[in-house]
């Protein structure tokens, strides 16, 4: 996979690349877009970059198990201490993003960032990492959320077939798919329609919540640091469930080129979404305390299912369709933005070529939209999904930490860089501690999984010699990889 000069084909009439391979431009000027050259349109608003980012945070975890918080705190205080610190946390590390996004004009999040602090060899173990494990893996668990809750209505007296949820979950990745490679336009208003479908179930949960609390049913708040008392080790790792609830605020930094005056969408849409999203998880599991005991909650497998029983009656039934749509919209927001960063990375020659090209019509990366599918489908039908995401949960923060901390390097290595938006020195340094620190810590309670992981992701090196420096590769293996 030898890097080339700039070019400009045309592949069988349909598609064209979108921009040159090697190194990343300059930041601190902007490249005049080539006569005739196809390239993603500016179509993400500020609504769309905050439907992005909502929907795509917002997924099946707060509606269906938001216990391994509470099981880690021991009581319900510290438990919404724990949802509000991370909140604020995670609001830390979008903010990091949101500098990022506003002087690195490139779409691609944590590979552009990393590619442009560290070098090409990180850069592309992050995005090796992604493509062959943590996106289909991850899309895959979201997409059986879907199948499952979207079958539940039509279930209630019996268990769901295992192959009927697989079934109607292949055909929502699918829909997804097709979605991603037809039209921009309509992914995003689709995934706009899905966010107000989030917000309007979370407000079910929150509205008859604030209800209970009006007539006194806060019976669970009181002594409500009272139970069993957090150890050393549950505090951090309630943080880590936490942190991955609120996973996803970096999605719109994978589609920087894409949105519409990005110095002021960008931290605007970020902050907007953030504090949506804290306000919304802090008052829902404020309201699933006034109707249902800590004890409750733990052994409950769908929290807000059990909430709406029991102060809904049969409109309880409108929940799971509400938790379907849910997980749909974190589907097409990960896909939407995930394949920005397969389209990025093959434009700088770390993938195949063709994820670069760009479909002359309809403006969409469809290549490095539909390279997830087979690979989604494989880990559907199988992949032991939750080992795998359990081997590398650990990678994400690694990497999110490493690309804030690359923040701070290029504060000292490019001062001069413009920063049209620019956070305290002390926000990336806690932010990225605490990351380091999360990866730290899973490394000494599962040393197992997480060196499996550790391993797993380490391939990536040998693989980047193989495909990247190697540049004597024989004529065959060169038509294999597209050149």
């Amino acid at each position: 996979m030898v890097r080339k000069a700039a070019v400009t084909t045309v592949s069988n009439g349909s598609y064209l690349q979108g921009q040159a391979n090697g190194k990343l431009p300059s930041m601190d000027r902007e490249q005049p877009a080539q006569e005739g050259k196809v390239v993603l349109k500016k179509k993400v608003t500020l609504l769309r970059g905050i439907s992005i980012i909502i929907g795509t945070i917002i997924g099946a975890g707060i509606f269906i198990s938001p216990k391994g918080i509470l099981k880690n705190t021991g009581s319900v205080g510290m438990s919404l201490t724990v949802w509000t610190a991370c909140g604020i946390l995670s609001l830390f590390g979008a903010l990091c993003y949101a500098e990022l996004g506003t002087c690195i004009k490139k779409s691609g999040g944590h590979y552009t960032y990393i590619l442009e602090a560290f070098g090409p060899l990180p850069a592309f173990v992050r995005v090796w990492v992604e493509l062959l494990i943590i996106r289909p893996a991850a899309t895959a668990v979201i997409s059986l959320a879907f199948g499952r809750y979207i079958l539940e209505p039509f279930f209630m007296q019996c268990e769901i077939p295992e192959l009927a949820i697989k079934l109607i979950t292949a055909v929502g990745i699918t829909l997804v798919m097709v979605l991603n490679s037809t039209s921009v336009s309509w992914s995003a208003r689709i995934q706009i329609f899905l966010t107000f479908c989030k917000l309007v179930a979370i407000l079910i949960i929150i509205v008859p919540g604030v209800i209970q609390l009006i007539k006194g049913e806060t019976q669970h708040f009181k002594n409500a640091f009272a139970g069993n008392d957090a150890s050393v080790m549950g505090l951090p790792l309630a943080f880590y469930s936490g942190m991955y609830a609120y996973s996803g605020w970096f999605y719109l930094n994978f589609v920087t080129e894409e949105v519409e005056n990005p110095e002021k969408n960008i931290p605007l849409a970020i902050c907007i979404s953030m504090t949506i999203v804290t306000v919304g998880y802090v008052l829902t599991n404020v309201a699933y305390f006034t109707t249902i005991s800590a004890g409750e909650l733990l052994l409950s497998k769908a929290v807000a299912v059990t909430f709406a029983e029991r102060l809904m009656g049969n409109f309880s039934l409108a929940v799971p369709v509400f938790v379907a749509l849910s997980c749909f919209g974190s589907m097409n927001g990960g896909v939407f933005a995930v394949s920005r960063m397969f389209f990025v990375a093959s434009r700088e020659g770390h993938l195949p070529e063709i994820l670069s090209m760009i479909h002359v019509r309809k403006h969409t990366p469809l290549p490095a939209v539909i390279v997830l599918h087979p690979l989604t489908m494989i880990m559907l039908f199988n992949g032991d999904l939750y080992s795998l995401l359990n081997f590398l949960s650990f990678a994400r923060w690694l990497f999110i930490g490493l690309v804030v901390a690359g923040l701070i390097y290029l504060r000292y290595k490019r001062p001069d860089m413009p920063r049209p938006f620019k956070v305290p020195l002390f926000i990336p340094a806690l932010f990225s501690f605490t990351c380091l620190f999360m990866v730290a810590l899973s490394l000494y309670s599962d040393p197992v999984n997480t060196g499996i992981g550790f391993a797993i992701t380490l391939t990536g090196v040998p693989a980047y010699y193989l495909f990247i420096v190697w540049d004597k590769k024989p004529k065959w293996f060169r038509k294999l990889l597209g050149k």
